[in-house]
């Protein structure tokens, strides 16, 4: 298929489009920040007020860029910037118009960010969207057709690396947390800590972190992306993984990469994860940070076991195929499918 391909160049969204090119369809993909003012205060003025503010600049640019052209579809990535005038003007060049977001636009965490997405939900001609939940509030606030899909890992950013004995030494760690401050996130961290875990940080926004004096020491750094991503949670013995409550999350992309890269995943104890992976066997899981600092400890004084647990996760994971390419051709086929 010829495709239109509206979302971010970087992390997971850089990542499907590329599933995508890998599948054989032709690709073109257009970062609608590129469009807006270059200025640090854009995010701002979209997680406070919304980024219908921006949609002049787009609606400027758009026909510009795609003078001439013609796709079988467009797929919309988050789509924050994205309002019912611009989906219109698509249409223009596109037969048919799809959504995927993998945040939650109707949770507690960005609701001013998502209100150009609520607004255009009638609009697509199909929502996917990766929580329950926002299956019935996308299908409740007009969207025409809803698809639940689960986030996915990539067959090829989450791929293992060749280690070498310097990346060993470079990212070896015995339990890991890699992720973005969050409210909720401090407090558990920083019980893991007093409990003994020993613990490494890595990620954004933790001096916000109200808990960052008795947190900095095990802070390492922050958000990595590429082979030192892979190679961080390769060199893990344990990686944390944690949801974010704000947005309502059951699992995380941490959920399916971990496993993927051959990491040994020590998550929340969820329906989903509890889906996904058989607990102590594929995966640890625990209820609270005591269950959470005691799998850790268990997990660090045998290293057999860990060892042969992080190999039944990934082998689960390869099972499961919850991966881009597979999740990226089941939204393409639901879109033609008729209403």
């Amino acid at each position: 298929m010829s495709i239109l391909y509206l979302g971010t160049r970087d992390g997971t969204s850089l990542d499907r489009a590329n599933a995508l090119l890998r599948l054989g369809h032709r690709v073109d993909h257009i970062d609608l920040r590129r469009l807006l003012p270059q200025t640090p205060w854009m995010y701002r003025v979209t997680w406070k007020f919304g980024g219908q503010v921006f949609a002049p600049w787009i609606l400027r640019a758009l026909p510009k860029t795609l003078a001439g052209k013609r796709y079988d579809i467009c797929y919309v990535d988050s789509g924050e910037w994205v309002t019912p005038r611009i989906i219109e003007l698509i249409r223009r060049y596109a037969k048919k118009v799809v959504n995927y977001i993998i945040d939650d636009p109707f949770g507690v965490r960005d609701v001013a960010r998502f209100r150009a997405y609520r607004a255009s939900l009638a609009f697509y001609d199909l929502c996917v969207v990766v929580r329950p939940d926002n299956a019935i509030e996308a299908k409740n606030a007009g969207a025409k057709r809803v698809l639940r899909v689960f986030m996915s890992s990539d067959e090829v950013a989450h791929a293992p690396r060749v280690l070498t004995e310097e990346d060993r030494i470079r990212w070896g760690t015995d339990v890991l947390f890699l992720g973005t401050w969050f409210p909720e996130r401090g407090p558990f961290l920083l019980q893991l800590l007093e409990l003994g875990v020993p613990l490494t940080i890595r990620g954004t926004n933790w001096s916000k972190a109200p808990e960052w004096p008795a947190l900095q020491s095990a802070w390492k750094g922050g958000a990595l992306l590429g082979d030192d991503y892979a190679k961080a949670i390769q060199c893990a013995k344990v990686n944390i993984g944690l949801l974010s409550k704000g947005n309502r999350d059951l699992h995380t992309t941490r959920s399916l990469e971990i496993p993927a890269l051959g990491g040994l995943l020590c998550a929340e104890r969820t329906t989903e994860h509890l889906g996904m992976y058989v607990d102590g066997t594929e995966a640890l899981f625990w209820g609270d940070a005591e269950e959470c600092a005691a799998a850790c400890r268990r997990a660090l004084e045998h290293e057999e076991e860990r060892r042969k647990i992080a190999a039944a996760g990934q082998a689960r994971n390869i099972a499961n195929q919850i991966r881009n390419e597979t999740v990226m051709s089941e939204i393409l086929a639901s879109a033609f499918v008729d209403s």
